[in-house]
């Protein structure tokens, strides 16, 4: 079944509306389909069955939403992308989620490929690129792809930064590419805009999606993340 997971983005405990990567002028998300910015009561009116959280706090070094974190994983499955840089940074954020994002921005090779290895079954990595660039890597997202099939990883997040909050539509072309090359599951990241995005998504063999912008302006039904 293809997964459509819901994203909310958190600063300062509410949930922002992200735009290409640009955290710093994130601005409280304004939604047709719920009329809040708190985190857990936008998941009482969503009701996801699967939730990606990204705490903007740590990802800019201004302190954490882990409490935040922590209830919302107790509402549904949770996936979280706390900037980690170290195991230390891994067990923590596994404390309070299901899953540990581990993202090339922050994250060495080494370290997500330890992780997988010491937490079986709750470690997700992410490709993480901006303006067609992969973020802090002198290597392709193909390459990183490859060496990430030597790692028991649940998934690869393959997460395009300068894409999301845009509504201009995913790389199905680069998708295509990693999609051929990984032992993984592949979640998409950035950009999508709707069902027929979804569609396309499902033909290219990509197993799931990341998405906010599409459900906060309708274009996909709430229905569809339950």
């Amino acid at each position: 079944m293809f997964r459509i997971i819901f994203v909310m983005d958190v600063f300062n405990g509410i949930v922002v509306h992200a735009v290409r990567g640009e955290r710093a002028s994130y601005t409280p998300v304004k939604s047709m389909v719920c009329s809040t910015h708190d985190p857990l009561d936008m998941i009482g009116w969503i009701k996801p069955g699967e939730v990606y959280m990204a705490d903007l706090n740590r990802l800019r070094g201004m302190g954490d939403n882990f409490q935040v974190i922590r209830k919302v994983s107790g509402l549904c499955r949770t996936m979280a992308d706390t900037g980690i840089r170290n195991m230390g940074d891994v067990e923590r954020t596994l404390s309070v989620s299901q899953v540990a994002v581990l993202g090339t921005e922050t994250a060495s090779i080494d370290l997500i490929g330890e992780a997988a290895a010491r937490f079986p079954g709750r470690i997700t990595a992410s490709i993480d690129i901006k303006d067609g660039q992969m973020l802090n890597r002198e290597m392709t997202a193909e390459e990183i792809a490859e060496i990430f099939n030597g790692f028991a990883l649940n998934d690869i997040i393959v997460l395009d930064l300068s894409r999301v909050g845009t509504g201009i539509g995913v790389n199905f072309e680069l998708l295509r590419r990693i999609v051929g090359i990984s032992d993984h599951s592949i979640l998409a990241g950035g950009g999508v805009r709707g069902m027929e995005d979804i569609r396309l998504l499902e033909n290219t063999r990509v197993a799931g999606a990341l998405v906010a912008t599409a459900v906060h302006n309708g274009a996909i039904p709430v229905e569809m993340l339950r």
